[in-house]
């Protein structure tokens, strides 16, 4: 696995990977999920807003927020005043954001705090 959860394939020969295609329509089938480069659609991004301004707070987990669609949320924490954790090993864009960050592996803290908070 590589840093960002894809697969490095290395020296593998993938050139006649060929994706599949949709009987029905023509086009190229995938799964529901948002590809690095792709746009999150909008409707997705206004109901996690929503849920975010209606939250007490954010707990960002194992994510650098590099990209653009998950920074956004910090940045919409930090102008409504909630408070804004993060778990991660290694810098995050919102750095200068948080409240509390704890340098540590996601699956080493989660139970933990599971266990701490009674979930």
């Amino acid at each position: 696995m590589a840093p960002d959860g894809d697969a490095d394939l290395g020296d593998l020969d993938v050139s006649m990977f060929r994706v599949s295609g949709c009987d029905a329509c023509g086009g190229i089938l995938k799964p529901d999920v948002v590809f690095f480069g792709e746009t999150v659609p909008k409707t997705r991004v206004e109901a996690a807003m929503a849920a975010l301004l209606a939250s007490d707070a954010l707990l960002v987990c194992g994510s650098s927020l590099m990209v653009y669609s998950g920074y956004r949320f910090c940045r919409a924490a930090a102008e409504a005043d909630l408070p804004m954790a993060a778990v991660n090993l290694g810098a995050t864009r919102a750095d200068d954001l948080l409240d509390l960050k704890v340098e540590a592996a996601c699956q080493s803290i989660l139970p933990a705090l599971v266990d701490v908070l009674g979930c």
